[in-house]
């Protein structure tokens, strides 16, 4: 058992492979498990222990060609690390992969038959099927007449039913399937079978003009299959605002054109109603321009009116942005370093300097005019320093500061 040897190692995963649902059949895993297993004896072939005195090792630990050494190389590259069914099989099966390398090689050279049809049962020789592998269907020629394969041929599944080539059909596959014939050739042998012209069903040969019967959707006349037209006949089935479109042997339900509510055919000429948003103009239903033909097409303040296909849409006019539903100037981001009266121009700064100077000359003559000698002095005082001040250059910066707001 490989449970007390290295090999047993090589079949431990990280994960479980136990797990696992086998996709591929097992015979094709078993198959090809043992084909990788011939390779790997191939390869292995001409290599001996490789330590520094083989001869010792061969005679102690016996000869590397049937060695446990030799073993572990071949089963290490029987089955890719990603072939879940493959190393699952293995897994299963490490008792008989033993006896057969070290018992059964001599009188059972052929790994596969031996194991995967004799030993586990999951394959069947060549021209047998099912799981008593009974003998698949044969006629002249072989397995299904040479013209097929047998379900289930080489495994322990399937019916053994013939799976006919393309252009044979019968149970042995001896006869030419719908649209195709029979080839006339001097000699004696089984003529094959070619294929009809491509709207013949049954033929005596290549030509449009030699047809026996026709596929659907073609009509047999003089010999030739013509097309049937489902679109002139009760045959087509089209759905609504939709049109049908004759092809070679058929037909297809095409989508009528968004200016039409059901069409007979394609574009805007064809509709048997214009759409929402369309108006007969002549022979055509053409979108109808609402940003023109509406006096009000959007109420809403500041809004413009663009036209689209079949519709129109209202957005904000230039300079102005949606905000609630409402278009709003679309003002720039205020400057938290200028000034109340930044945008003023010159001549209206000194228009309010006069009228502030004005203010306060007035607010101290009223103060003055109650005859209080204290206020008197004041104004008198305040308006002498302040016309010396107004007149200097430093008054002016500083006046223009306090009404610009610095």
């Amino acid at each position: 058992m490989y449970s007390s040897s290295p090999l047993f190692l090589i079949l431990v995963f990280t994960f479980d492979l136990s797990m696992l649902t086998v996709q591929a059949g097992p015979c094709q895993s078993c198959r090809k498990l043992t084909e990788n297993f011939i390779k790997g004896l191939e390869r292995t072939a001409n290599k001996n222990f490789g330590g520094g005195n083989t001869a010792w090792e061969e005679e102690k630990l016996a000869k590397y060609a049937r060695s446990e050494t030799r073993l572990l190389e071949i089963v290490e590259t029987a089955c890719e690390k990603t072939d879940f069914e493959c190393n699952k099989l293995l897994e299963q099966i490490e008792d008989q992969v033993e006896t057969w390398w070290f018992h059964r090689q001599q009188e059972a050279p052929d790994l596969f038959e031996w194991l995967c049809i004799e030993e586990l049962r999951l394959c069947c020789p060549a021209g047998r099927f099912g799981p008593e592998c009974a003998e698949c269907p044969s006629g002249p020629g072989g397995v299904c007449g040479g013209l097929g394969r047998c379900e289930g041929e080489g495994t322990r599944l399937g019916d053994g039913e013939c799976v006919c080539d393309p252009g044979y059909s019968g149970p042995l596959c001896q006869d030419c399937a719908d649209g195709y014939y029979r080839e006339k050739n001097s000699n004696h042998s089984q003529p094959p079978c070619s294929a009809c012209y491509h709207s013949c069903k049954k033929c005596t040969g290549p030509q449009d003009y030699k047809c026996l019967d026709c596929k659907p959707g073609w009509i047999l006349h003089d010999n030739k299959c013509v097309d049937v037209d489902e679109c002139g006949t009760e045959l087509a089935r089209c759905s609504s605002n939709t049109y049908c479109f004759n092809t070679d042997g058929s037909y297809e339900c095409r989508g009528c054109d968004q200016a039409c509510v059901g069409c007979m055919g394609s574009g805007p000429a064809r509709c048997k109603k214009c759409s929402r948003g369309y108006r007969l103009t002549g022979a055509k239903c053409l979108d109808v321009n609402e940003c023109k033909e509406k006096a009000i097409a959007c109420p809403g303040l500041n809004e413009a009116c663009i036209n689209e296909e079949g519709s129109f849409r209202c957005e904000c006019a230039e300079g102005f942005i949606r905000r609630d539903s409402i278009c709003v100037e679309n003002l720039p981001p205020s400057d938290p370093d200028k000034g109340l009266f930044d945008d003023m121009t010159d001549d209206e700064v000194l228009v309010l300097q006069q009228m502030f100077f004005g203010v306060v000359i007035c607010a101290l003559a009223t103060l003055a005019a109650k005859g209080d000698m204290v206020f008197t002095a004041i104004f008198i005082g305040g308006v002498a320093a302040m016309a010396g001040y107004w007149l200097s250059e430093k008054g002016d910066r500083m006046l223009d500061g306090i009404l610009k707001g610095r």
